[in-house]
């Protein structure tokens, strides 16, 4: 795998290189940039590599800057000691976001997750979004007592779990319980639609009504009807609710 990392310190480059070769045995010594300048005049005369990992400050300006100019087809790995520039790095082309000083089970965490969009990509399957309609519940039955009543699923806002029950808040502010548990949810809900933030919520995204950075890349979710603790998206499930958002997923 062919490697860059755009880099001014280097010795944040030196460790981000002892890193790689750490945790990929017999990869070559990535490509070191740094500058845009640098950037701009290597990939001018370069095949676009596998994976790049950017600082967001480099010798001359941002690395967001580089992405404008360069427009890479590959997946970026942003490494920063600040972890303000979180959601501005998750609605760019990016896979990760690593802070200095980058620890090896981080860096492993985002190599496993490039791996896996890999294998996602090149096995054949059946994309969600193919999925015929009739795969995705319209509406549910809501039991209150002895009474019964309908939920269309373009009601509801998010799920969730709260004292091991499963609730529906719909988008009028009602709580609603439900049958099915978040893991059955999610494979009934339109993922189109509906996106699983964290072990406690599946979310609309009509529902969403603000976005924050959180540490370590993670994003805070406001939700509409608002909820007494704001959720955070898990790391783990990070770089794929920003392709939701983007409508790739």
């Amino acid at each position: 795998m062919k490697i860059l990392i755009a880099e001014d310190e280097l010795p944040a480059y030196r460790r981000l290189s002892s890193l790689l070769l750490q945790v990929l045995p017999g990869q070559e010594e990535p490509v070191h940039l740094e500058s845009i300048k640098a950037a701009v005049s290597w990939f001018a005369l370069n095949p676009a590599p596998d994976l790049i990992f950017l600082d967001i400050h480099l010798a001359d300006g941002s690395g967001f800057d580089l992405l404008k100019k360069v427009q890479p087809p590959c997946p970026v790995i942003f490494v920063t000691a600040y972890d303000e520039y979180a959601l501005k790095a998750f609605q760019t082309n990016s896979l990760s976001y690593l802070l200095k000083p980058v620890k090896k089970e981080e860096l492993e965490q985002a190599l496993q997750k490039l791996a896996q969009l890999r294998n996602f990509y090149s096995t054949p399957h059946t994309s969600l979004r193919e999925a015929p309609a009739a795969a995705f519940r319209s509406r549910f039955i809501i039991r209150f007592g002895e009474h019964l009543r309908t939920l269309q699923t373009e009601e509801i806002a998010y799920c969730y779990t709260e004292n091991k029950m499963t609730f529906a808040r719909t988008t009028q502010g009602q709580n609603l319980p439900m049958d099915h548990n978040l893991d059955a949810l999610e494979n009934m809900l339109d993922p189109a639609h509906f996106f699983r933030i964290n072990r406690q919520y599946i979310i609309s995204l009509k529902a969403i009504d603000e976005m924050k950075v959180y540490t370590k890349g993670r994003v805070s979710v406001r939700l509409k009807p608002e909820v007494k603790e704001i959720p955070v998206v898990s790391s783990e499930r990070a770089a794929d609710f920003k392709l939701w958002l983007a409508g790739e997923l």
